[in-house]
């Protein structure tokens, strides 16, 4: 699932091979590269594919062994390593997860921890520059927070190369189940396709957890091999949590859910552009009473403006539903109604999607790659309330159409609640 990046290292492994081959033109090869990606897009895993590769001289460290609470230890280990390497050239050193070391420099105003951590990265800095020509010492790093790193660091000469490693696309999520599918026994005709389409969004390392999970579950029901309703059961523990059969959950509280999921459904099946239901179900799982899970159909790398208020709405579904049948509300909708401002303000404020407010950006996401949420920037008072406004406005007039929706479609809506309570898990068909 990471054919871009394997090409870029690919050359470093040939240069490592052939260097005459890129030398008779004068070219010469990258000092550095940056490996940078989500957690469990195999940054490490490359690095050791790399080292496997080129069969020459390997160096693996993580950034965190540098520091230490003495003073200048850290210092004195990048200039051992440094050593190290040069006596074995050409030679690779794979730094992992660098930010450990390779944060922005504070500029003096700093404890004496953050201090020592400078002199680390001040080393790393000089030895980086002060390779001698004939020295072909190659740097590999890896990080997930591209965006804290000492811009010194990232600059050509040091490190030439940043690669981001990208989650997988459905054809990356197929070759990675495929290799994982092979260490476990499976029934023979697996559709391995249709598990690679309904899992948008995993990491590489979260697809071999799958395969894991599936296996065990199988081995659980002392099956011969693992077959498709394995790892659905495999799927619906990772993304949802685990069933909670075991709880006592009142009549009310299970017709209250009852008609939650089936508000989110209807509104999800009578709305135009949405991701097309994949399965509903009332038995509590993790910390949720229920579930309505919505696969969309291929991977999708931007959203309109239409298919986010209709997320909106859908989340609001639930709530709705609840008001329109019982005339009552419950915390059952808390998290529905978080997802929900967060998407409302990140289209105010991030994606400039406000009509009011216009295509201006009030707050901005981070280059890092562990979710960190947007940061603000600086606006008056007045812009603050408008924005609040709007993502009010926003957020009421989508819970407006799903009440409208449902009022609509009552019948239905009294039907697919008995149904649930009939089956408890019911899927798109």
């Amino acid at each position: 699932g990471i054919t871009e990046a394997k090409e870029e290292l690919q050359e470093i492994v040939e240069f490592l091979k052939t260097p005459e081959k890129y030398s008779r033109l004068g070219g010469r090869i990258p000092r550095g590269v940056l490996l940078q990606g989500a957690p469990g897009t195999g940054k490490t895993l490359l690095a050791k594919a790399i080292a496997g590769e080129a069969s020459v001289a390997f160096f693996s460290i993580g950034g965190s062994d540098f520091v230490e609470i003495f003073a200048g230890v850290g210092a004195s280990r990048v200039r051992e390593l440094f050593a190290e390497a040069k006596k074995s050239t050409p030679c690779l050193i794979f730094i992992d997860e660098i930010d450990a070391i390779g944060g922005r420099r504070s500029g003096g105003q700093s404890g004496g921890s953050s201090d020592e951590r400078e002199q680390t990265l001040n080393a790393l800095l000089v030895e980086m520059d002060g390779f001698d020509t004939e020295d072909t010492v190659i740097m590999i790093a890896a990080t997930n927070r591209p965006d804290i790193l000492d811009p010194a660091l990232l600059r050509p000469g040091r490190f030439d190369r940043r690669i981001t490693l990208s989650l997988p696309d459905v054809k990356g999520r197929l070759k990675i189940l495929e290799v994982h599918a092979q260490k476990i026994v499976t029934v023979p005709a697996m559709d391995l396709a249709a598990i690679a389409r309904s899992i948008p969004g995993f990491s590489g390392a979260e697809i071999a957890n799958l395969v894991n999970e599936a296996a065990l579950n199988a081995a659980r029901h002392n099956k011969e091999a693992v077959d498709m309703a394995d790892f659905e059961e495999a799927k619906d523990k990772i993304v949802m949590g685990l069933e909670r059969r075991s709880i006592v959950v009142s009549e009310q509280d299970r017709r209250l859910t009852a008609y939650h999921e089936a508000g989110h459904a209807i509104v999800g099946l009578m709305l135009e552009e949405t991701d097309p239901l994949h399965k509903i179900t009332i038995i509590p799982r993790g910390r949720a009473m229920g579930l309505t899970q919505q696969v969309p159909l291929d991977d999708r790398l931007t959203y309109s403006r239409d298919y986010l208020l209709n997320r909106i709405a859908i989340l609001m579904g639930g709530r709705a539903a609840e008001a329109l049948v019982f005339n009552r509300l419950t915390t059952g909708a808390s998290n529905d109604i978080l997802q929900a401002t967060d998407i409302a303000a990140r289209l105010v404020g991030e994606w400039g999607m406000s009509v009011e407010l216009g295509p201006v950006a009030y707050r901005h996401s981070g280059e890092g790659f562990l979710g960190d949420s947007g940061q603000q920037r600086p606006h008056s008072e007045m812009t603050a309330r408008r924005i609040d406004e709007e993502i009010r406005k926003l957020v009421g007039d989508c819970y407006d159409q799903a009440a409208d929706l449902l009022k609509k479609h009552n019948r239905f809506l009294h039907k697919f609640a008995e149904a649930l309570l009939l089956n408890e898990t019911m899927d798109a068909e």
